[in-house]
């Protein structure tokens, strides 16, 4: 069950990430960005209250406010990446180091124990989620930048995958809330220091970029219940594939082509699922 909380978890976060791709050509990227934080807010908040939680202790709160200033520090650092052009650069390092820092975190200092299959599956979806992350190129400008901005992103993101993972199963999805709460205060000193045309955004597309943040952070409570399921490191894994889910929608529904590398990424990440849900 833990697995397939964590491939759900992917699903969504992939999902959202492609709709919000989309949505940011549109409007600006940091009024998006805002905005789908406070529709994640909402979402959680409307489920933390329709399911009681057990206790809410204020350290399980404090780990959920963690995990959201990696979500805010991730998001700013990856669309910071962006902004220079460098797709082909940024998001495969920030997806890689995404998950591999957790995954250290995890057998280092929490104590997880992976199988022998767990760790052969680890040991393919590293190279598999750098390979399926990447684009075409992006011209070679500022990439030792981008590549500095990439391992930004990926260590806000491991910090939102860990400390969210903290949170007692007692306290249900309120950590979820203080983290959406956390993230929109964490992107806000942005919107006032932006540019016009970050900021730009129409009622529907602020609508929009609010249904992309709940879907986010549907994928944000898949994956915590993943993690009381399942081990720290085989969840966080799992959850990370979701840059396949924008690439074959990409294929299917943009008519974009599949690079040799991205296929192979493809291939890869399915046999390292496989793997860790088999270990």
């Amino acid at each position: 069950m833990g697995a397939l909380l964590a491939l759900a978890s992917a699903v969504c976060y992939g999902l959202s990430d492609f709709a919000g791709g989309l949505l940011s050509r549109r409007a600006g990227f940091v009024a998006v960005a805002l905005a789908g934080q406070l529709g994640g807010l909402v979402l959680a908040l409307a489920v933390a209250l329709a399911f009681a939680a057990t206790a809410v202790p204020l350290p399980d709160l404090g780990w959920g406010a963690l995990s959201g200033v990696g979500t805010g520090l991730g998001m700013l650092f990856l669309f910071r990446g962006l902004s220079r052009g460098a797709m082909s650069v940024v998001v495969p390092v920030s997806a890689v180091s995404g998950v591999a820092l957790p995954a250290v975190v995890g057998v280092a200092l929490l104590g997880d124990h992976p199988s022998a299959l767990s760790w052969l599956g680890i040991a393919v979806a590293v190279p598999a989620l750098w390979l399926v992350s990447r684009g075409e190129g992006a011209g070679g400008r500022r990439t030792g930048a981008s590549a500095f901005d990439g391992l930004l992103a990926g260590t806000g993101i491991a910090l939102q995958y860990v400390a969210l993972a903290q949170a007692a199963p007692r306290a249900g999805v309120w950590p979820v809330v203080t983290g959406r709460l956390a993230a929109a205060l964490t992107i806000l000193p942005l919107l006032v220091t932006a540019g016009a045309a970050a900021r730009r955004a129409g009622g529907r597309q602020v609508l929009l970029a609010a249904g992309t943040g709940a879907m986010a952070a549907t994928a944000l409570m898949f994956y915590l219940a993943a993690t009381r399921e399942e081990l720290l490191v085989v969840a966080v894994v799992l959850s990370s594939f979701y840059p396949a889910i924008p690439v074959l929608l990409g294929i299917t529904a943009l008519r974009e082509r599949l690079s040799a590398l991205q296929t192979a990424g493809l291939l890869g990440a399915a046999a390292a699922i496989g793997l860790l849900t088999l270990g």
